[in-house]
């Protein structure tokens, strides 16, 4: 894999923006990933502000591969949800003047179509977010690890066409019970985001544990392979498990090695 398609999370690098620029650069990735709540406040976030870190971006010959945004609650719970679905649609304005072109964000529960309400909620919220997507042009990409690939299947069927992209994470898929290969062909053709992570399933679905890539159960290069067959051309991100910086960091660039070689 081309190293330019690669990202790194930024919070693991430095606690300090330009800084965490520089070890991502010497990781020899193409990409960062920002947390909109918690790296850089995007929902406060000035245009002088934006002017700004594009300006470190350039510098650091790096572009801004997808923005977090993962609300406390999803989006068919009514708690607050204009504030909430008010919020995402900022976020991806202003990520979209960061220069990412997808959202990475969790649907929350899924309810039954049974459920009318709180399906049609989703949906409605969902087509929503998609038409400010087409005009900003950043996405919502819902994680496929803790959302089934059939349930994200069943609800990119029922809201309007490109309202929806999938993030998918090899290692929470493993986690939930789900096959990441598997999962990259039900939802290839939705596919706007790819983390490509590794992870020990548990004695049942939701307790298993994320490890450095390479060492758990997924293996990455055949979802990366039909990922390539059927034409993604996106990013792909590495996280780290370490929480300590230095050790984060050689986490981090053992897995770009891994990725590239």
């Amino acid at each position: 894999m081309n190293s330019s398609r690669l990202a790194v999370p930024i919070v693991p690098l430095d606690t300090d923006f330009r800084r965490a620029l520089s070890v991502a650069r010497e990781l020899g990735v193409g990409g960062i990933e920002i947390d909109g709540r918690h790296d850089i406040d995007l929902l406060t976030l000035s245009e002088t502000g934006v002017r700004q870190i594009r300006k470190w971006l350039d510098d650091a010959g790096l572009r801004v591969a997808a923005v977090s945004f993962q609300t406390r609650r999803g989006y068919s719970d009514q708690d607050q949800l204009e504030a909430r679905v008010g919020a995402t649609k900022q976020v991806m304005l202003q990520a979209q003047r960061l220069g990412a072109t997808v959202i990475l964000g969790r649907l929350g529960d899924i309810p039954a179509k049974e459920d009318s309400g709180n399906w049609q909620v989703l949906i409605d919220v969902l087509a929503d977010l998609g038409r400010t997507g087409q005009q900003a042009g950043a996405f919502f990409c819902a994680e496929a690890g803790q959302s089934s690939p059939e349930d994200l299947r069943r609800v990119i069927e029922a809201v309007p066409e490109g309202s929806l992209q999938v993030h998918l994470v090899t290692g929470a898929l493993v986690v939930h019970g789900y096959d990441p290969a598997e999962a990259a062909m039900t939802l290839a053709a939705n596919i706007g985001y790819v983390h490509a992570t590794d992870a020990v399933a548990g004695s049942y679905a939701g307790h298993g544990r994320a490890v450095p890539l390479g060492t758990g159960q997924v293996d990455v290069p055949p979802v990366l392979a039909t990922l390539e067959e059927r034409g993604y051309r996106g990013w792909v991100g590495v996280e780290a498990v370490s929480t300590h910086r230095s050790e984060a960091t050689s986490e981090l660039l053992a897995a770009v090695n891994q990725l590239v070689n």
